[in-house]
């Protein structure tokens, strides 16, 4: 239902003299920089980055409940910075709900369609085919404190979605809710998407909702977007270490080690062990210049097999050793750093891991992730 541009986006505060990471400016702090981003129409975004980093300050200024310090916003190609929220066309849900106590769940639902003067018979089907899509038609007469906090959070998003607005802003709606709720919530939101026809802007600290959700995934830090691309995009070609280590479960593994260029072919070297990159990401190293160097070599836990012989491989010590379920999770240390190995149960055969036993792994050259000294995937830097 509608187009969402940021275009050059900032936010400043005053600086009050408190710790943080964020750049500091004669004018005060920057809490969102140079933020970029054109939404499509019906799109499915997310915002996802550690606390501090500016998701939900970049979500309230499209909200209008935060004052745009530079650049554009704009909807349908109409300029928004100074449009009242109740003007945006938009609907947002927070964190805690933000229902009336006193009311019930058809008043709470009802409530911004009477700040519009829809009419009665109106307002009655519109509240009752959110209800119905939603699951809480048996709610209605009840008041939230009477809900549990999935059935709330359910209201929350009844109440935006009855105005059906252009936009659906949501800020982390599901953080207060245990895992099995969160995990029933991201399904009824999915399926709330592929009913509604409007354009989300979704923000979380947590990346398998971002993974689970998105069209697209920004991820931010210290207020500045480090990768705009797919689930597919962000988990397979991260554009740097924090992406790479953000994005994921468990964290991808990063080891100290060596790019070896040898005419067109590349290599990288970790201990004791030379691995030679795929043809494609050889591809991709050349057409960027890239020349042997020192690197941090990155790989996923998921993606390391472990090996019998010593030769060309990278020595561990198991620290613990997790089972779960059809894999076991083995916490190392590698080269002085700790990291995860993933097995599955069906290749163990019934061998069991101890503490302090010596291992050795390698991996394959397609999996390997190549970051220079400033952290930046070499295979994608621009």
């Amino acid at each position: 239902m509608a187009n969402v541009t940021l275009s050059h986006i900032e936010k400043i505060y005053p600086n009050a003299g408190k710790k943080h990471n964020l750049k500091v400016t004669d004018e005060g702090v920057l809490a969102v920089e140079d933020f970029n981003l054109d939404i499509k129409d019906q799109e499915f975004i997310v915002l996802v980055g550690p606390s501090g980093c500016g998701k939900s300050t970049t979500l309230r200024m499209v909200a209008g409940l935060e004052d745009i310090t530079r650049g554009e916003l704009k909807i349908d190609g109409v300029l928004m910075n100074d449009v009242e929220p109740k003007d945006r066309d938009i609907a947002m849900v927070f964190q805690n709900y933000a229902l009336y106590p006193h009311m019930t769940v058809r008043q709470n639902m009802e409530f911004p369609l009477k700040l519009r003067k829809v009419p009665k018979a109106e307002m009655k089907k519109k509240v009752d085919e959110a209800a119905e899509i939603l699951g809480i038609t048996e709610y209605l007469d009840r008041k939230p404190k009477a809900l549990s906090g999935g059935q709330r959070q359910r209201v929350a998003i009844g109440r935006a979605i009855v105005r059906e607005p252009k936009v659906l802003l949501m800020d982390e709606p599901l953080s207060n809710l245990d895992a099995k709720l969160r995990n029933q919530m991201r399904a009824e939101i999915i399926k709330l998407r592929q009913r509604i026809k409007t354009t989300f802007l979704y923000v979380t600290h947590d990346q398998t909702e971002a993974m689970t959700l998105g069209d697209r995934i920004v991820i931010m830090k210290d207020g500045v977007i480090q990768q705009v691309g797919t689930p597919q995009e962000v988990y397979g070609a991260p554009a740097n270490m924090f992406v790479a280590g953000f994005i994921g479960v468990p964290q991808m593994n990063f080891y100290t080690g060596k790019l070896i260029k040898n005419g067109s072919s590349y290599a990288v070297q970790v201990e004791n062990a030379t691995i030679e990159l795929s043809k494609e990401k050889a591809e991709r190293l050349a057409a960027n210049g890239v020349e042997g160097q020192e690197v941090t070599v990155g790989v996923r836990p998921e993606h390391i097999q472990l090996a019998s012989t010593t030769e060309n491989t990278v020595a561990a010590k198991v620290d613990v050793s997790e089972m779960m379920g059809s894999q076991i999770h083995l916490h190392v240390n590698a080269m002085g750093k700790d990291g995860i190995i993933i097995v599955d149960t069906m290749d163990l055969n019934g061998r069991n891991f101890s503490l302090g036993e010596q291992i050795n792994f390698t991996f394959s050259g397609d999996v390997a992730h190549v970051f220079n000294k400033d952290g930046n995937n070499l295979e994608y830097i621009k």
